[in-house]
């Protein structure tokens, strides 16, 4: 019984003394196949599972995104970051029948063909303008609009042509641009479509001159009606006296003095037209002495300009200074003891006398003379020139560059501003009366109802410190 005792504990010191290897996996270990043949796997005991955590606070709710629509300016609007946020122009005044009856706009699309003599060699650059202006006012509000510019040159047939394929396509035709083109479509059979003329056919409102068809509306940018409307802005302001007219021969400024001259004796005052020579755009200094001469024996109550800008300012520079009649370089005899005497300051009253003048008078910024020389000088000029803080006037970018023509180009270029206006208004409400306060003036439209309407009145305007200067309406 001993001996048994004694076998069995050297067996399990045998076995204590195999576990003694570092290596789990060395031949006799614990982790050994031999080990776990012998004797069972240790127990795990498991821990329970920690408490779980709070549950984080909700987080307070995000802020509503904002978005902003940009949409990248074209090259006619390069400068349209400089205009007011949000600006509009006025709005669109339609007479009170009109209202009642048409109060919905026509939400049809609008197809509008503008017709210019683009390849014009003479009036290319001046139709370029108005297409600018055309296409600027059409990038601000071209819903539901389409325009096709229609390219022509001077050749009557070459611009019926062109009519012809835009009554076709088109629902309104605004063009042409030139007197003859504008008689040749108003004499043709063709016109059937609104048609919106750029200009006025040579006799227009003259007595006895043709009328244009109903469906001819003309919007031009008339020299002569400036004189009209400043005939009568002077004959309100200057209630007594005539007027004396100073032209030169040249043909624009013959017919500025005559619609002048016209709408003068209309309103019953007396008036007299004195042209004086010019050679090389020059006024005469013979002319100006014997002009003096006349206005001092007869004073008139005021002096209309038909003239541009800087003709008239030598001729106000002749009016303020001391002509004389004398030789400029009198021969003294030795046995004179005292030299000539100074010629006298100028006592003459005209020289201070009221003057008027259109547009022409306004050569812009780019005048090369000095136009201080102008200064208390009135006339009349479109909003564009002179009223820059007007609401049509701020919302419509400048053109990029003026080019030759300078103030000519920026006026024809709201013209094209002023002529889709017109064209989109009739094409939302083809019949009717509406009025627009534009940036060629403030426009009284009547379409539709028979023979077509228009008027414009221009603002009045004075030269102060070089510039013209509107007056307060």
């Amino acid at each position: 019984m001993k001996s048994v005792r004694l076998t069995l504990l050297c067996m399990g010191a045998a076995v204590l003394s195999a576990c003694s290897t570092p290596f789990c996996n060395a031949p006799g270990g614990l982790c050994s196949p031999q080990a776990a043949n012998t004797s069972p796997p240790p127990q795990v005991k498991l821990l329970p599972p920690p408490p779980p955590l709070p549950k984080p606070p909700p987080e307070p709710p995000q802020p509503a995104a904002e978005t902003f629509a940009i949409s990248l300016p074209s090259a006619a609007e390069e400068d349209r970051s400089q205009l007011p946020p949000r600006a509009e122009p006025p709005a669109i005044i339609r007479s009170a029948d009109q209202a009642g009856q048409d109060s919905q706009p026509s939400t049809a699309p609008v197809r509008i063909g503008l017709l210019l003599p683009l390849r014009s060699e003479t009036l290319g650059a001046a139709a370029d303008s108005v297409r600018a202006g055309f296409m600027a006012a059409w990038e601000r509000d071209r819903a539901n609009i389409s325009v096709t510019v229609l390219e022509t040159g001077d050749v009557p047939q070459d611009i019926l042509s062109a009519y012809a394929r835009a009554l076709q396509e088109q629902d309104i035709v605004v063009g042409p641009l030139s007197r003859s083109a504008v008689a040749t479509i108003a004499a043709s059979p063709l016109l059937s479509k609104p048609t919106i003329a750029l200009n006025y056919p040579e006799g227009h409102g003259q007595p006895g001159a043709a009328p244009l068809p109903p469906s001819m509306l003309a919007i031009g940018l008339s020299i002569e009606e400036e004189a009209r409307q400043v005939a009568q802005w002077a004959a309100g302001e200057q209630p007594d006296g005539g007027a004396v007219v100073l032209t030169t021969n040249s043909s624009w400024q013959r017919r500025v003095a005559s619609a002048f001259a016209a709408e003068w004796q209309r309103l019953g005052r007396p008036v007299r037209v004195v042209e004086l020579n010019a050679p090389d755009s020059y006024l005469s200094d013979p002319d100006l002495v014997q002009l003096r001469a006349n206005l001092r024996q007869n004073l008139p109550g005021l002096l209309f300009s038909a003239m541009g800008a800087d003709q008239t300012r030598q001729l106000r520079i002749a009016l303020g200074s001391a002509v004389s009649a004398e030789p400029t370089n009198p021969i003294f005899s030795t046995a004179d003891a005292m030299p000539p005497p100074p010629p006298a300051a100028p006592s003459e009253q005209f020289s201070s006398l009221p003057l008027y003048g259109t547009s022409a008078l306004n050569p812009g910024a780019g005048a090369g003379f000095p136009t201080q020389d102008l200064e208390g000088v009135r006339l009349l000029d479109l909003p564009w020139q002179v009223q820059r803080d007007h609401p049509a006037v701020m919302v419509y970018p400048r053109p990029l560059q003026a080019g030759v023509g300078g103030a000519d180009m920026s006026r024809l270029y709201a013209l094209g501003i002023d002529a889709f206006r017109v064209a989109r208004e009739i094409g939302r409400h083809p019949v009717g009366r509406f009025q627009l306060d534009g940036v060629t003036g403030k426009l009284s439209i009547d379409f539709g109802q028979g023979p077509a309407r228009f008027e414009r009145v221009e603002p009045s305007a004075v030269y102060k410190n070089g510039a013209p200067e509107a007056l307060a309406q």
